[in-house]
């Protein structure tokens, strides 16, 4: 379909916002522009804490979110955030966090996994790795069931989910979903959509590539800790809920991913969201459709939580 109105407004904006800069920022720059607090409502929640997990380089730091101060153990999903692998942190999906949290009626583990070019590939798949095991092995930490343990992410985030279920499934740590919205999940960079929409569509190729080279700094472009789609099998991984948006650079990996799963035997359900571009899932005060992906991944987890009979179509 054609750009939402929602989108043509966004991305009107977006461009008049890089026309300023007469060079391409710096990743300094980048971050601190990305870091700048914005006037967006944060939902109250009875906890919202920041803590520390072992990891095998050092401290990973997390921020867990209940919708309940105490009780009985909840589900508890594990979620990771997007950038390139080389941008965010906790505070850029915040407000994303409180919501699921919320309306999923789970625990949310965000993990501020250390970034590239510092700490390049796999130094992220190990923090993100390290958090998902702390859970399944600690939960009354958290105030976990796990039981009921779930990963997600968005873009590069949604890639280190996909890595972890498939770490998941080899090391013997049972998941009961995996959330991916518009994960990267390959390196080629060769598809119909990254030639349609790397540029004027939000995420830039060019600047997304840089990344993904940053991230990689020459490990295998193979390897499926890196390029999940390339893994040789994906069966036996946790059952799926694949986001994607029609006019991403990202689109068709995710889709390509969501129809391997599929063939592999996984339980997977995948929509490709139209008129919308890259960060719509972020956005639910800026594009309805953003709104109404959330509420259809939120049924998802709540049916693979056991909190809801049947998950919607």
């Amino acid at each position: 379909m054609a750009l939402h109105p929602q989108t043509a407004r966004f991305l009107e904006q977006l461009a008049g916002m890089r026309a300023l800069a007469a060079e391409p920022p710096s990743i300094e720059e980048s971050r601190r522009v990305l870091n700048l607090e914005y006037p967006v409502e944060r939902r109250p929640l009875p906890r919202v804490a920041d803590l520390a997990v072992d990891g095998p380089d050092g401290p990973v730091p997390v921020r867990l979110y209940r919708p309940e101060p105490a009780g009985a153990p909840l589900p508890a999903l594990v979620y990771l955030h997007g950038g390139g692998w080389v941008l965010g942190g906790l505070e850029n999906v915040d407000v994303s966090c409180r919501d699921l949290a919320a309306e999923a009626g789970c625990a949310v583990l965000s993990v501020d996994y250390r970034l590239a070019p510092e700490h390049p590939f796999p130094a992220a798949v190990r923090d993100a790795w390290a958090v998902t095991e702390a859970v399944a092995a600690d939960p009354g930490r958290f105030g976990a069931d796990p039981a009921r343990l779930a990963v997600g992410g968005d873009s590069a985030g949604g890639n280190l989910a996909a890595v972890v279920a498939l770490l998941a499934r080899d090391r013997g740590v049972d998941l009961a979903h995996q959330l991916l919205v518009y994960p990267v999940t390959d390196t080629a960079r060769d598809t119909p959509s990254w030639r349609d929409y790397g540029s004027g569509y939000g995420l830039d190729g060019e600047e997304m590539a840089r990344f993904m080279e940053l991230y990689r700094a020459g490990a295998d472009p193979a390897d499926p800790l890196l390029a999940p789609l390339r893994a040789p099998d994906l069966s036996g991984v946790a059952p799926a809920t694949v986001v994607t948006a029609e006019y991403d650079i990202l689109r068709d990996e995710g889709d390509a991913y969501a129809r391997r799963l599929a063939a592999a035997g996984v339980p997977v359900a995948h929509r490709c969201f139209p008129g919308v571009v890259h960060s719509f899932f972020l956005l639910p005060e800026l594009f309805d459709t953003g709104a109404a992906a959330r509420e259809w991944a939120v049924g998802r987890l709540r049916a693979a939580f056991g909190t809801r009979d049947v998950a919607p179509a």
